[in-house]
């Protein structure tokens, strides 16, 4: 199965040029780092930034240029920096093409849940909401089950929804999946050493998977 680099690697395959991207905390941020020299992107931060890098080396860091997981960052020529308050106009308004979000649980319906665990104490929802119901197209990135092996791609989510059928397409540590216009999930690539059957075993929601998906191909 993949590791959180694996991961990150597929999801910039997804990338094409000219986007605007809003990458969310934890897996996704990563993706900055493998997206291919000949793409050029536009990567937004909703704490105030245009125009995010590759993240820094040891002798680059500047503790003052952060990204919204408070993870220290580059930015490359022509970058801006402006308010949050702008940032957010700039979300809402749908001048972003792709989100790439962390999710806890995904439903067959495109559903997302990824910000609150009840009983757990949180600081806030922070730009989830409107990140999910302003971009033009969200890929999920996640592990495909708990710890203790339970699915996380779901035929309803039982977690406090961040937004609904908004996902259209899932990268986890065992497969590419995208979500069906009338609802479930459509198996597309399997990781390397991973069956359709293993994915069909972990996989709560509704799935369409044929037995001759292709394994993914990883750069």
């Amino acid at each position: 199965m993949l590791d959180k680099i694996g991961i990150a690697k597929r999801i910039a395959q997804e990338v094409r040029d000219g986007m605007y991207i809003n990458l969310g905390i934890g897996i996704p941020t990563l993706v900055a780092n493998y997206i291919p020299k000949d793409i050029h992107v536009i990567l937004q931060s909703e704490n105030g930034l245009l125009g995010i890098g590759p993240f820094p080396t040891e002798d680059k860091v500047d503790p003052d240029l952060i990204n919204a997981g408070k993870q220290t960052i580059t930015m490359v020529p022509g970058s801006a920096l402006f308010s949050s308050a702008e940032s957010f106009g700039m979300i809402r308004s749908g001048k972003v093409d792709l989100t790439i979000l962390g999710a806890m649980e995904v439903s067959e319906d495109g559903d997302i849940a990824n910000w609150k665990v009840p009983g757990k104490m949180v600081k806030g929802m922070g730009g989830a909401m409107d990140l999910v119901a302003s971009a033009k197209n969200i890929i999920v990135a996640m592990q495909h089950c708990s710890k203790d092996g339970a699915s996380k791609l779901l035929k309803k989510c039982t977690l406090p929804i961040t937004g609904l059928k908004c996902v259209k397409r899932i990268v986890t540590d065992m497969a590419v999946l995208e979500v069906l216009p009338g609802g479930g999930f459509r198996l597309l690539e399997r990781a390397p050493g991973v069956t359709v059957d293993q994915v069909r075993k972990a996989t709560a929601g509704r799935l369409e998977a044929h037995d001759d998906v292709p394994e993914m191909r990883l750069q």
